[in-house]
């Protein structure tokens, strides 16, 4: 099925029909991958359509551009307006929400100073890898691509040339018939999925990858980790080597597009029953719950559209 796109998105301080928002062929973010972004969720709520931690979610937007020395031409207060008035103008309740901001035409060397533009365009969206994943969950294998080492490319940041490592992973994966793909870190410990975080479930306790291990730290894992200590779980950040995968309980990866998608299966092994465990659904039922009324939102993560 073919993408349906919006009507219309901001670009650089105005609304435009989807199809004029463009920018030059020979802009340094094409040549150079010099562009940072986002990626938010809205939902349709008890109250009316919500963002879910937009705050949060454009302070790393303006951290990750700070690390690029991207001076971004407008306030976050002035960006989460737009965020708002994008999903108004498209009449979109449940969106995902596409900042992006990238150094345009100017010159042409690697440090070259250059414009920075703006967008954010925001489209209907599901569940990201399918909607039998929540409930069934996906198989995933470990890719033979690592993640980059510390000191190359700053992996807390969300830019778009991070992501050439999250093609190659979940491209080699679809190949090899998989759902998705796991990264091992430089030196072979693992490190997350190709565009979401990753737990182990063990004994109950949840167990993830720390920040130092290539990781975007993602707001959707800060707020499972959130929700798991008010709720009793147990949560420990550790080094996990990648043996681990087969021998956990549970396995889910998460992210603002995954959600929380449970893994059935890693190279061909069964993981746990292979089907979504119960730390995975409780904490299914308690991120959901932020988004139909059953989990109280005491940290004020859904911000009024």
């Amino acid at each position: 099925m073919a993408q349906q796109y919006p009507d219309w998105l901001w670009q650089n301080g105005e609304m435009k029909p989807w199809a004029q928002a463009t920018t030059h062929v020979m802009s340094h973010a094409l040549h150079y991958g010099s562009s940072v972004f986002e990626g938010i969720r809205s939902y349709a709520t008890p109250d009316g359509a919500a963002i879910f931690r937009l705050t949060d979610h454009l302070k790393r937007f303006y951290n990750s551009a700070k690390i690029y020395d991207m001076a971004l031409p407008y306030t976050r207060e002035e960006l989460a307006a737009v965020c708002r008035d994008v999903l108004r103008k498209n009449k979109q309740t449940a969106s995902y929400i596409r900042p992006v901001a990238w150094r345009g035409l100017g010159g042409f060397g690697i440090s070259a100073e250059t414009p920075i533009e703006v967008a954010v365009a925001a489209w209907p969206m599901g569940p990201y890898l399918g909607p039998e994943a929540l409930e069934n969950g996906i198989t995933a294998c470990v890719s033979s691509w690592h993640r980059f080492a510390p000191n190359t490319i700053p992996a807390g940041a969300k830019a778009g040339g991070n992501y050439l490592s999250g093609q190659l992973i979940a491209r080699e994966a679809r190949s090899r018939g998989f759902g998705e793909g796991i990264a091992l870190t430089p030196n072979g410990l693992l490190s997350e999925g190709a565009g979401e975080n990753l737990f182990l479930v063990f004994d109950g306790a949840l167990h993830t990858t720390p920040a130092s291990a290539s990781i975007l730290s993602g707001i959707t894992r800060h707020s499972l980790i959130t929700l798991a200590h008010e709720n009793g779980i147990e949560v420990i950040e550790r080094d996990l080597p990648r043996e681990y995968l087969y021998l956990a309980d549970e396995v889910f990866m998460c992210g603002t597009a995954a959600e929380i998608t449970p893994i059935r299966e890693v190279d061909g092994k069964q993981v746990g029953a292979g089907k979504a465990g119960p730390v995975t659904r409780h904490l299914q039922e308690l991120f959901f719950g932020l988004f139909n009324g059953k989990t109280n939102d005491q940290w004020g993560w859904l911000e009024a559209v």
